[in-house]
């Protein structure tokens, strides 16, 4: 992703800047040089989260995702091949931990600033089923159909006066349509690919109902989207090992 790529790059190079200027090295840059990475650094991560973005609608196979977010302007997919029957993956999907996805606990107190907080996908027990966590705490099950897919979905932005209980159902997704609202959905889907094996997929979508509520996630989700990114695959890699090994 573009926006995030610039943001990092320009962390990193304004990181560069600070380090060169407070003890600059003999042969190394100036700290007049220095100073020029520094601000260099932060237009670069300015321009990165000031990138436009655009609706998009959805172009892959129908899913049930796309009910309840057709249109988006943030999204993140990724799938992988797993020797396994599709059922044997639905099942991993269902029951995969946060303990068994490598650098989940790590990424999410992250995210998290470090913060204990209360349960949730972010504050996972090790041993519980993750999607279970996820549905009980800040995530509402949105649709399933068993072997093939499963959806879930929160709200990450809503107006004040707004109380989380009465958005957590499926009817309040598909009947958002008031300026303020930022929905987050994201799916599993399962594939038979032939020959015992299986193609699983997840997808992450991010709708905003109005242009400032857009701008705000977008700040956020350049930021956290490596992140993000890393997890799910990481996610994956954990419902490919416990289903080969089921």
């Amino acid at each position: 992703m573009l926006g995030s790529t610039l943001v990092y790059l320009g962390f990193f190079a304004a990181v560069g800047g600070v380090l060169l200027f407070v003890w600059p090295r003999r042969g190394r840059l100036s700290r007049r040089n220095s100073l020029l990475l520094l601000l260099t650094g932060l237009f670069v991560a300015a321009l990165g989260i000031a990138l436009p973005f655009g609706l998009t609608q959805p172009a892959g196979p129908p899913s049930e995702l796309d009910r309840f977010v057709p249109a988006y302007q943030f999204s993140e997919l990724h799938s992988i091949r797993v020797q396994a029957s599709a059922a044997r993956v639905y099942q991993a999907i269902k029951t995969v931990t946060a303990g068994e996805i490598a650098l989940f606990q790590t990424l999410t107190s992250i995210r998290r600033l470090g913060r204990p907080g209360p349960e949730s996908i972010l504050h996972a027990p090790e041993r519980q089923p993750l999607l279970e966590v996820a549905t009980r705490t800040t995530f509402v099950l949105l649709a399933e159909h068993p072997g093939r897919e499963v959806v879930i979905g929160t709200f990450v932005r809503a107006p004040s006066g707004w109380r989380r209980q009465d958005l957590m159902s499926p009817e309040a997704f598909l009947g958002v349509r008031s300026p303020g609202f930022a929905v987050a959905c994201m799916n599993f889907v399962v594939r038979d690919a032939g020959g015992g094996e299986s193609i699983v997929t997840t997808e992450t979508r991010v709708h905003a109902t109005d242009q400032a509520s857009a701008w705000r996630f977008a700040v956020y989700w350049r930021v956290i989207y490596p992140g993000s990114a890393l997890i799910r695959r990481m996610w994956l890699r954990a419902i490919a090992i416990r289903a080969e090994n089921a």
